[in-house]
């Protein structure tokens, strides 16, 4: 009788441990703001806020960009617990690459937690527009919170470069929200 007690507590607690895995960073939502010194290059825009929500198994993240006067707002939704598709998916461009989002495209997207619940892992397979046609573009991007809490770096991995980019965020709390 001891031994299935024990066999029974143990279950539980690695089904425990496995859900605390797949749990949610509550210290990757909130106001980010884009450090462009730390950062990959922006080619165009000169600042990036990030907002981060999460919602049960959605994570939400808000782009707000800006280019001298105009500031462009976006959102991508992800679910952890299954595939998303979305319409107008958003994804910084450089735009000296010449790759735009293909009209009417539907981004068909993943998302897990990763490294111990830390680390946001999606990944977007979004049709994209080049000289060429129309093809479809695979972004891997992490999204890391430091020990801390106060920075959040995004490592961007796209099927058609071979080196990431890796934008440095800082949290923004009171005053600092402007």
């Amino acid at each position: 009788m001891k031994t299935a007690l024990k066999r029974i507590l143990l279950g539980g607690m690695v089904a425990l441990g496995l859900a605390a895995l797949a749990s949610a960073n509550p210290a990757i939502e909130g106001h980010w703001r884009l450090d462009p010194a730390a950062s990959s290059a922006l080619d165009g825009w000169h600042k990036i806020d990030l907002n981060i929500g999460l919602d049960g198994s959605k994570v939400a993240v808000a782009y707000t960009m800006q280019w001298r006067t105009t500031i462009h707002e976006a959102t991508n939704v992800f679910d952890t617990n299954a595939p998303t598709e979305q319409q107008d998916f958003f994804r910084v461009e450089q735009r000296h690459m010449a790759v735009y989002p293909a009209k009417h495209g539907v981004t068909k997207s993943t998302a897990a937690w990763i490294d111990g619940g830390k680390t946001l892992r999606t990944e977007a397979l979004t049709p994209v527009e080049v000289s060429q046609g129309d093809v479809i573009m695979r972004i891997t991007t992490e999204y890391r919170v430091s020990e801390l809490g106060d920075k959040l770096t995004v490592i961007e991995l796209h099927s058609t470069r071979n080196r990431p980019l890796v934008y440095v965020f800082n949290k923004v709390t009171g005053e600092d929200a402007k």
